[in-house]
């Protein structure tokens, strides 16, 4: 490792780090990094055994004696493959829920004020993912570097390009209107919003509220404008090499307490100066090109290399960390990168959020430790004693003179020696038995054993890592018809890659919130997204704060299978009578399920359209019940008017049972006749006075005649 340092201030910072500070932090990270690249070779190599003596050799292994010395024709080299078998397997299952899933990222407001910056969060994120990314590659990528080294490491980054255009404009002049026709011509441009307004027409319009007087715009002539035009303006996910990225190895077992991270890449002069964010470019040695340094590995042989300045590669070390610049005892994110012993960039982290741009995704977690294992470290074993058994039974074959045929000497003379071998009819002379007399070799049977051992490492590794055998697969049928089987076998393999596959949404998930946070610093002032084939939105950049909380939609193509079956046993049991909408609602779920979000969206927004017969008949009913319900109000009003005059018949009807009442009990009684004989007596009384005063005025008329 170069330790001169060329002295070279590239900040005002009042204590700028010096590269024999970061060197040194590179040497502190360098001995626990190649403890653990020497684990991860070895994972690797068990992914693609190339040697049988590699484990066999190993000293203390069980068949250390069987592979000692020189090679032997008579041995086979063939290897277990039970590793690369399993992983095969599960890349897949852990693949496919990423890839299931068109959108995966799905943004949750925090509070009510971030519900539509939450929204056009969502949308930008997944467009970027399926249309800015190679979303497949990536995907792919990250399991399988997950799965095979137990540690996949993600670096995020902002990716600009341009390019400058030159083109020919138009030039206006701002002058007042000459006709009504201009006039005319520029209100026409009064209901278009301002930001759809041309620059000219805007100028025009500003100039007509400043002096009251109608403007329109005058083309002059043209003027040549040089515009930076952006190709790629987009965040950009890769796949680390594990060779060449190194931790704080005082952070534990969590990356975000990592004081540093030192990640070495390979590139070109002409890249750099392309960038034009490096300095000292000139001071860069390219005689030893990749070879000047142990501490990076190359993904290409030396004989390669291009000889050219331009395109001869060189190795770039990029310091990702936390320093006391300001000499004030705080801490501060920057950034810094050397090439050799020469410093060509050093400024504070360009990113919002201020961490370390990596994301560390472990496939088994390890307890004190950022990075994790692989499945491999369970079945090394269990490899090597398959593959020593295999061995051992095709050398068993491979001994054997199998489709030889032996002929015991007399029991063939010449003539008939020559008909046996060319396969025609022959005779042999009596000497017993001919099958005694001509023995053809086979293939020796092999001990039941052999098989039944080599069957138990394949159990016992599929037990291990929860991937069954490919001809059962992860399913209860796998274990058995019952519920029961059912669910151990969704406890003992799904569960456990659920488990798995939790942690590497949980990566992607922090790949989101970085992205979030880079979008709302480094994206264009609009972007166009497609929501739909027919429907598109526009998204500002300033509409894009807030705070957001991110959840992702990953699903297994099973569990998904099985949602949609209990979703359309939901629909058997809603009947034809209940609300349509529901019926609508459980059918684009199902869709949904079923990968058709074109199908999904259109049941969501079917609207039935109406039978004419059957809205006449609707219509003709509802006539007859407003007519029904209008006789029976009239109905209602001729009962209530005809109230009074039931109560009066009513009273009369009760007076009258009440005399008749009266009447039977005064002739029960006898007051009735009691009365009626006072009555005859008062009549008879009145008679007679009557006849009295009758008798005295005739006598007084007959006194005064006389």
């Amino acid at each position: 490792m170069a330790t001169k340092e060329k002295k070279s201030s590239l900040t005002d910072w009042a204590k700028e780090p010096t590269l024999v500070d970061l060197q040194a932090d590179l040497t502190i990270a360098d001995s626990a990094h190649k403890l653990q690249v020497i684990k991860i070779k070895e994972w690797l190599a068990d992914i693609n055994p190339t040697q049988p003596a590699n484990k066999a050799n190993t000293p203390g292994s069980p068949f250390a004696s069987q592979y000692t010395g020189k090679k032997k024709q008579t041995r086979s080299q063939v290897q277990s493959k039970l590793i690369r078998k399993q992983l095969e397997w599960r890349y897949t299952s852990l693949s496919e829920p990423f890839l299931n899933t068109p959108d995966i990222f799905n943004a949750d407001p925090v509070t009510a004020e971030d519900v539509k910056s939450a929204r056009q969060n969502g949308l930008i994120l997944n467009n970027q993912l399926n249309t800015k990314m190679n979303k497949v590659a990536f995907i792919d990528r990250m399991v399988r570097t997950c799965a095979n080294q137990g540690t996949v490491i993600i670096r995020t980054a902002w990716k600009y390009v341009s390019r400058k255009e030159t083109k020919m404009y138009p030039v206006y002049e701002i002058v007042p209107a000459q006709s009504e026709a201009e006039v005319q011509e520029l209100a026409l441009f009064q209901s278009y919003p301002e930001s759809a307004l041309p620059p000219q027409i805007l100028s025009a319009f500003n100039k007509t509220k400043e002096t009251g007087i109608p403007h329109v715009p005058i083309e002059t002539g043209e003027e040549e404008v040089t515009s930076e035009i952006a190709i790629y303006n987009q965040p950009e996910w890769s796949v680390c090499d594990y060779r060449n990225i190194r931790f704080d190895p005082t952070c534990g077992d969590n990356v975000d307490n990592a004081q540093y991270a030192i990640h070495s890449y390979e590139t070109t002069k002409a890249d750099l100066q392309q960038r034009g964010i490096y300095k000292n470019l000139d001071s860069i040695n390219l005689q030893g090109g990749t070879d000047s340094t142990v501490d990076h590995s190359s993904l290409h042989s030396g004989t390669t290399e291009f000889t050219d300045k331009a395109r001869k590669k060189i190795v770039v070390f990029e310091y990702w960390g936390f320093a006391d610049i300001n000499d004030d005892g705080e801490l501060h994110p920057i950034v810094a990168e050397w090439v050799g012993d020469v410093l060509i960039r050093m400024e504070l982290n360009p990113f919002p959020d201020g961490k370390l741009p990596f994301v560390v995704i472990p496939f088994m977690p390890v307890e004190g430790s950022i990075y994790g294992e692989p499945d491999g470290e369970l079945l090394k074993e269990n490899q090597a004693i398959s593959g020593a058994l295999m061995r051992g039974m095709i050398d068993v074959f491979g001994k054997s003179a199998n489709s030889q045929t032996g002929v015991r000497k007399g029991s063939l003379d010449l003539l008939n020696k020559r008909k046996f071998e060319a396969g025609l009819d022959y005779e042999f002379n009596d000497a017993g038995d001919a099958q005694n007399s001509i023995y053809m070799h086979s293939f020796p049977e092999l001990p039941q054993s052999a098989y039944n051992f080599l069957n138990l490492q394949n159990q016992e590794a599929e037990s291990l890592t929860g991937v069954l055998a490919f001809n059962q697969g992860i399913s209860g049928s796998g274990l058995g018809d019952t519920a029961a089987a059912a669910n151990g076998a969704l406890s003992a393999a799904a569960r456990r890659e659920l488990g798995i596959l939790r942690r590497l949404a949980e990566g992607v998930k922090q790949l989101g919130h970085k992205t979030i946070a880079m979008n709302q610093e480094f994206l264009s002032e609009e972007e166009v997204v497609r929501v739909t084939n027919e429907k598109f939105e526009t998204i500002r950049r300033d509409d894009l704060g807030g705070k957001i909380d991110l959840r992702l939609s990953v699903s297994t193509a099973e569990a998904d299978e099985q949602k949609a079956k209990e979703l359309s046993f939901m629909l058997q049991t809603v009947g034809p009578n209940e609300d349509p909408a529901m019926r609508r609602m459980i059918l684009s779920e199902i869709a949904d399920l079923r990968k058709m979000p074109h199908l999904a969206m259109q049941i969501r927004n079917y609207q039935p359209q109406p039978d004419p017969y059957a809205e006449q008949m609707k219509q003709l009913e509802m006539t007859q019940k407003q007519a029904e319900i209008q006789l029976n109000q009239a109905k209602i009003q001729e009962t209530l008017a005809n109230i009074p005059l039931n109560d009066a018949k009513s009273s009369k009807l009760q007076t009258e049972a009440d005399l008749n009442t009266l009447e039977f009990t005064e002739r029960e009684s006898g007051v009735k006749h009691a009365r009626e004989l006072d009555k005859a007596e008062a009549q008879s009384e009145a008679q007679a006075k009557t006849k009295i005063v009758d008798a005295a005025l005739k006598s007084n008329a007959t006194s005064k005649a006389q």
